[in-house]
């Protein structure tokens, strides 16, 4: 569907926005040129691989509706965006602010959401093509003629990059921030140098979980590329399977969404499989980045101890020392992460409200919860692992 607005450049041309009802109406290598090699999660066999396993469609509640900014024809750039009938899957959450419209007689869904479903990672959300003549600007004002078209109670865009959110408060969304828990290399040669600069009592600690991972005869395999047949894909949806049974009752990827995963972009998955007397017991599933693995979901259908640990943190740091990455980010929530080297960094998001009475109460919340984000996060770093250096 076209939009009714244009936007006229100083050259005379217009832009029009257009919302795609999926992915695959979008040229990979077109769509691939807006988002770069920096993250696998906004590439289009990513996309792709939730919208054709069901798992982010009109029945789970996620409708795609791609923004797509053209001139002539032209696709100059784009944004993954989302009409949603709830709140599931987000990871930033506004269920409170849901209730408090609703007991207020106002209808909060449909909403418009600017993000890649199912996936709290970081990055850009204004999606250029290389070397075309727009500006990050036009996106941000045809995402919001979206949404006054499309008469949702508003637009959410989240864990976008930093100088992103500060063009979208710019141009006058509300700005919200959270917390996820990344390690990052400093130049660390092997997993012992990253112990060494951790402080005694951390560093025994981390070398006795990973001690007592072995004594249980435990065994973990960094997977990727061609190691990644729909055998092992079986294997480890039960996994999947049993974390979300236990914490939320909702699977929201289908066990054809790996599999589509591991045939599209096998090269970007790296899966720890921990075996337990040569049968499979565990995953860990992550994507690599540029020079970032990128941790998502974990499951396990035994209790071993410390195997999380060692399969979601220890095992992600010692395959990116291995590789020369930059950081492992490893999501929101746990001062479990933080104990293992994992340190508090700010994410962000930009919010659009209809109503400005609502918009107004939103504006007050966020202008207390961000002092309150920064000063835990300012707490959170006092209590890292990391041994102080001189004086």
């Amino acid at each position: 569907m076209s939009l009714s607005e244009r936007t006229a450049t100083s050259a005379g041309a217009a832009l029009e926005a257009k919302l795609v009802q999926g992915i695959d109406q979008i040229p990979a290598a077109i769509w691939d040129a807006c988002v770069g090699p920096e993250q696998p999660f906004l590439c289009h066999a990513f996309l792709a691989a939730l919208e054709d396993s069901g798992s982010a469609c009109r029945e789970t509640g996620w409708l795609p509706l791609h923004l797509v900014v053209e001139r002539q024809g032209q696709l100059l750039g784009c944004a993954p965006m989302y009409l949603k009938s709830h709140s599931y899957g987000e990871y930033v959450f506004d269920w409170g602010w849901a209730d408090a419209y609703e007991r207020a007689g106002g209808r909060y869904y449909p909403k418009l959401q600017v993000a890649v479903p199912f996936t709290p990672v970081p990055g850009p959300r204004l999606l250029l093509r290389p070397g075309a003549a727009a500006e990050p600007d036009a996106i941000i004002h045809a995402m919001v003629s979206a949404a006054e078209e499309l008469g949702v109670s508003s637009l959410h865009v989240t864990f976008c990059r930093e100088d992103e959110w500060a063009r979208f408060g710019e141009a006058g969304l509300l700005t919200r921030t959270g917390t996820q828990y990344h390690w990052f290399n400093r130049g660390y040669e092997t997993f012992d140098d990253y112990l060494g600069s951790l402080k005694s009592s951390r560093r025994k600690t981390i070398r006795k979980e990973r001690a007592r991972v072995r004594e249980q005869g435990l065994v973990l395999e960094a997977m990727t590329g061609a190691q990644l047949t729909p055998d092992i894909w079986d294997a480890f949806y039960p996994f999947y399977r049993a974390t979300v049974d236990k914490r939320w009752g909702n699977a929201y990827l289908t066990k054809r969404f790996f599999r589509q995963l591991g045939q599209l972009m096998p090269e970007r998955v790296v899966l720890i499989m921990a075996r337990h007397h040569g049968r499979y017991v565990a995953g860990a599933l992550n994507l690599l980045g540029n020079d970032t693995l990128y941790g998502r979901v974990w499951g396990c259908r035994q209790e071993f101890e410390f195997l999380h640990f060692e399969a979601c943190y220890y095992a992600a740091i010692e395959f990116a020392i291995s590789q020369g990455l930059a950081r492992v980010e490893a999501g929101a929530q746990g001062m479990h992460k933080l104990q293992r080297g994992y340190e508090p960094t700010p994410t962000y998001s930009a919010h659009w409200i209809r109503d400005p009475g609502f918009r107004s109460a939103v504006a007050r919340f966020l202008d207390q919860e961000r002092r309150s984000v920064a000063a835990e996060r300012a707490e959170l770093r006092q209590h890292l692992p990391f041994r102080q250096v001189g004086p």
